[in-house]
């Protein structure tokens, strides 16, 4: 990534540009996706959503987030930020982009009174970095396909998080 990168609030940027760098990060097959039925309905987060622009202040990478809740059995939501997602144009990646991108929107989660942060993503690198697991989300279900073992949370106590429920938009 080169040192004039810049991170700025993704609603500095025109939505068109967004999606059309989501098409080239993912393929515009991508609505079909699990990850979009767990946020359909709301919208996403200006606080915790950026974009990187390149040294020529081109869109590059950006980062969404969106309130999901988990609803456990009994019918009560537990509400979520869900991260994701993180995308970087294909011949840029593995330059730095997303963890910059990652990194401003965790730092910007308030640790006196954080909500449970998830996403879908290899626990590997999440982990690693921002200590994002798979442990204790072996019970939840999403309204689609997935990996169990890439369902992943962040939570300051994880004994908050109730050990099934199903994942989806918050609609308060």
């Amino acid at each position: 990534m080169s040192d004039s990168a810049t991170i700025i609030p993704l609603d500095n940027v025109e939505p068109a540009l967004v999606e059309a760098l989501l098409d080239r990060a993912f393929e515009p097959e991508r609505h079909k996706r699990t990850a979009y039925k767990v946020r359909d309905g709301v919208d996403w987060l200006p606080a915790l959503s950026f974009a990187a622009l390149d040294s020529n202040d081109m869109l590059v990478g950006s980062i969404q987030c969106w309130p999901v809740a988990l609803t456990d059995p009994e019918g009560r939501a537990h509400p979520m930020i869900m991260v994701g997602p993180v995308a970087v144009l294909p011949e840029l990646q593995n330059m730095g982009y997303g963890k910059a991108l990652m990194s401003a929107s965790m730092a910007c989660i308030d640790g006196r009174a954080p909500l449970p942060q998830v996403m879908i993503g290899d626990p590997e690198y999440y982990g690693r970095f921002w200590g994002f697991s798979n442990e204790g989300t072996g019970g939840w279900e999403l309204p689609g396909p997935f990996e169990p073992r890439r369902l992943l949370v962040r939570c300051e106590n994880p004994a908050v998080l109730p050990a099934k429920g199903m994942l989806g938009p918050w609609l308060r």
